[in-house]
């Protein structure tokens, strides 16, 4: 497979195809070797219109939503990150090249965080901090200007919009199968956010999130 042609035509085809056009952007994908990040198993499903399955219970994002998560969140360069449920890292990649800052990649598996570092070393001018730890312990998140939940939310938790700094911006996805719904949420003042409905996908649950409540009749 010719990989640099592959992943230019995932870029031309399928991210840029959904909405997702700022040069920033799709410079930064293009420049992440995709492949790199993807179980070996599947690699050669690297560049395809799917999410692949990367252990642990979950997946790897489909590439069109990747992109469309860094369009949402729009980092400028001085940008502070967070993602949370990041997986192999390539989404922590791609904004490592369009924050100045280097984003913090946070995991609730040790292993998985291994995964990620290791991936890394493919992209020689990522720059990403590691951290496991639980998303939903009591410990604070900290401060940032752009958050990326990359496991869906059943239940909404305002834990992730609190910690965002005034002018920030949030990207979850919440609700159960079969429609789960994409938002972006944006702080606009202390005590003041503002949500926005971007479209519908469906995401394996964030691990440990808090399980939605079902009726028996």
């Amino acid at each position: 497979m010719d990989t640099l042609a592959a992943r230019q035509q995932m870029v031309d085809q399928q991210i840029r195809t959904w909405e997702v056009l700022d040069p920033r952007v799709l410079d930064a994908l293009s420049a992440v070797p995709r492949e790199a990040f993807v179980p070996a198993e599947y690699r050669e499903l690297a560049f395809a219109d799917a999410p692949i399955p990367i252990g642990f219970g979950q997946t790897m994002l489909a590439p069109k939503l990747q992109g469309r998560i860094c369009r949402r969140s729009g980092p400028p360069p001085a940008d502070s990150a967070l993602e949370v449920g990041s997986g192999t890292g390539y989404l922590s990649a791609a904004l490592s090249l369009l924050c100045a800052s280097n984003p913090l990649d946070r995991h609730s598996s040790p292993d998985s965080s291994k995964r990620a570092q290791a991936n890394l070393r493919a992209v020689p001018n990522a720059r990403v901090q590691f951290e496991v730890r639980d998303a939903f312990s009591a410990a604070p998140l900290g401060e940032y200007d752009v958050v990326a939940v990359t496991g869906s939310l059943p239940v909404y938790d305002t834990r992730f919009e609190r910690c965002l700094r005034v002018g920030g911006r949030l990207f979850a996805i919440v609700g159960v199968a079969p429609v789960m719904d994409a938002v972006l949420i944006r702080r606009v003042d202390s005590n003041e956010w503002i949500r926005e409905s971007l479209f519908e996908t469906v995401v394996e649950p964030l691990i440990n999130a808090v399980a939605a409540q079902t009726f028996v009749f």
